[in-house]
């Protein structure tokens, strides 16, 4: 079955050989308790969920075992219920011991996150309004967890600070006004790059989209606010020279309040919760 997998960069095969390293430090030893004999092996979903990792769960098993036979069930970004069978594996015995615990841990993980972002997503089903994550992620696995999320239904946000800039109230102020800073930026960034501006209040936001901000981060508004403010950030949009769009952004709100905020008009909403407050989704590995 082919599933979605992140690219496999140089990066991100070190980090896998690196993480299995930490597993097995010096050697398994229990390792000669198997003979050198193969062995099957299933995982299982213990709960229902969005699953996602299991191309990188098979980029660990065969990091020991090259010749590993593998059969994935269910494509990444999947539904699952508890009890469905997710990866079918047969390899040497050694080498499914020596990953197990990785390999399950770095997918409960990714499906944890992913499932936790279908679920926010599902609030804004019909809206139109699309679920953006942060720069809020682990050190080391931004690039997972940002993947995760795409699992989930959600979008990526910036993945650094070189893909677009953002400029927020320190910036503002030490630059002397969003004007002055979205010059500075606009003149020096050495790439074409999305230029945003967080607002608190209606005037930053007006200013910023008088400024030519290509996007407004709304922070911390109320839906009624909102309400009041979006339509006229897009007159003020549709005005400037050229008469450009403006991606207009809510954050800074709880996840139960998606579908008062969807309603206002914007066009996106960025949180960090599925990456900051998710549970690991409960999958385990079955020998056969």
């Amino acid at each position: 079955m082919n599933i979605e997998r992140p690219p496999l960069t140089p990066r991100l095969q070190a980090q896998l050989q690196d993480w299995l390293a930490e597993d097995l430090g010096r050697g398994d030893l229990t390792a000669s308790a198997l003979g050198g004999r193969r062995a099957q092996a299933s995982w299982i979903a213990k709960q229902q969920g969005v699953f996602c990792g299991g191309s990188l769960a098979l980029r660990l098993f065969r990091l020991l075992d090259p010749e590993l036979e593998a059969e994935c069930l269910v494509p990444e970004g999947a539904a699952v219920q508890s009890g469905d069978t997710l990866l079918r594996l047969d390899g040497q015995a050694t080498a499914l011991v020596g990953a197990e615990r990785t390999a399950l841990n770095l997918a409960m993980r990714l499906s944890g996150i992913a499932t936790a972002t279908a679920a926010l997503v599902r609030e804004l089903q019909g809206s139109g309004v699309r679920l953006a994550d942060t720069r809020k992620t682990t050190p080391g696995l931004r690039e997972l967890e940002k993947y995760a999320v795409r699992m989930g239904g959600g979008v990526n946000h910036r993945l650094g600070l070189d893909d677009a800039a953002m400029l927020k109230e320190n910036h503002l102020a030490w630059a002397g006004g969003i004007e002055a800073a979205i010059t500075a930026v606009r003149a020096s960034a050495p790439w074409p790059a999305r230029l945003i501006v967080e607002a608190e209040t209606d005037q930053e936001a007006v200013d910023a989209v008088t400024a030519g901000a290509d996007g407004v981060l709304l922070d911390e508004f109320t839906p009624e606010q909102l309400t009041q403010l979006v339509p006229r950030l897009r007159q003020l949009a549709q005005a400037r020279p050229g008469a450009g769009s403006v991606v207009l952004e809510a954050s800074g709100l709880q996840p139960s309040q998606l579908r008062a905020y969807a309603a206002t008009g914007i066009d996106l909403i960025s949180t960090s919760a599925p990456v900051t407050r998710s549970a690991w989704l409960d999958l385990s590995m079955r020998f056969s």
